[in-house]
């Protein structure tokens, strides 16, 4: 966007009445929004190797690498329950990790059909 159309936009809504500059705003945000997800789908996952004996929070790391266009906060409770079962209750990384290599390739697959 040049620098006029910048300043256009600005006069546009600060002539407006509030209601309507919010309206204004709300839109922008909307087409901000559908503009990240429409970006987000388009990307396919990263190769990114497992290293062999990778620890489970690292596991997590290589995965959200992996997966950029997966929104983090989303898997944040499941990524939590897997490391509390690694780390509260003693499961094997391996097993753990595996779940999460899974895990992260459901939502990846979800998000493709447009159910995320």
């Amino acid at each position: 966007m040049s620098d006029d159309q910048k300043k256009r936009l600005i006069e546009i809504w600060q002539s407006l009445p509030a209601q309507q500059a919010n309206q204004l705003l709300e839109f922008a945000e909307f087409l901000s929004q559908r503009h990240t997800v429409v970006a987000r789908e388009m990307a396919e996952p990263l190769d990114i190797p497992r290293p062999e004996n990778e620890s489970v929070p690292k596991a997590i790391k290589r995965l959200a690498e992996t997966y950029p266009m997966l929104n983090r906060k989303m898997l944040l409770d499941e990524t939590g329950k897997y490391m509390t079962q690694h780390v509260m209750e003693g499961r094997p990384a391996k097993d753990v990790i595996d779940d999460l290599e899974i895990m992260f390739r459901k939502h990846y697959e979800k998000l493709l059909e447009g159910s995320l």
